[in-house]
């Protein structure tokens, strides 16, 4: 069982507050990491103009470069799949940031600490769902096993134009495409 992301971009509006609910999980101040991370994105030239949103966290790959690059074993594959940090080990040399194609792993300048998205795993151990899923008043985001959201949602895409190949890492990600974000032609906005 792969357990992950499915992420709605017909639905998602940008509002952010999954980014929000994350921070406050984390305990994070207002500037610096965000394990779940909204950006926009804006395609074409005028007239032929479009933009999308794209709500990204860890994919908890099955192949994760940040646990093969991280010396200390800080980094690592749980038991239910998911990619895990243990703040004990984490010597802070930043590695899993570098390798990871995803910008996943971050870094808490206020407490010099690696932190990244952990699927809420004592909030799911609990019976509950990840923050990011429950605060996103769209339903844009679901967590689960990555079979059984493919077989809910069907064509859900794992490659986008805007995300690095999924052929590196194999993210546990599935994306509903908007028309926008089939399309090659993007950059990325600041709101």
């Amino acid at each position: 069982m792969s357990l992950g992301f499915y992420v709605n971009l017909q639905r998602c509006i940008g509002c952010k507050t999954c980014q929000v609910a994350c921070k406050d999980r984390h305990n994070l101040q207002q500037a610096g990491p965000r394990p779940r991370r909204v950006g926009t994105f804006e395609c074409g030239t005028y007239p032929n103009v479009d933009m999308f949103q794209l709500s990204v966290s860890c994919n908890h790959c099955e192949k994760p470069a940040c646990v093969a690059g991280c010396p200390t074993g800080a980094m690592f594959v749980s038991d239910d799949g998911t990619v895990q940090h243990i703040d004990e080990r984490c010597v802070v040399c930043r590695n899993c940031m570098t390798v990871c194609p995803y910008g996943a792993p971050q870094l808490d300048e206020v407490e010099n600490m690696i932190v990244k998205c952990d699927s809420c795993k004592a909030l799911r151990a609990d019976g509950r769902n990840p923050v990011c899923v429950d605060a996103c008043p769209m339903r844009a985001i679901e967590f689960g096993d990555v079979d059984e959201l493919r077989a809910l949602h069907g064509e859900a895409a794992r490659e986008l134009p805007v995300l690095p190949s999924a052929s590196f890492t194999n993210p546990n990600l599935l994306v509903d495409a908007s028309p926008a974000a089939l399309r090659e032609d993007f950059r990325e906005v600041a709101l």
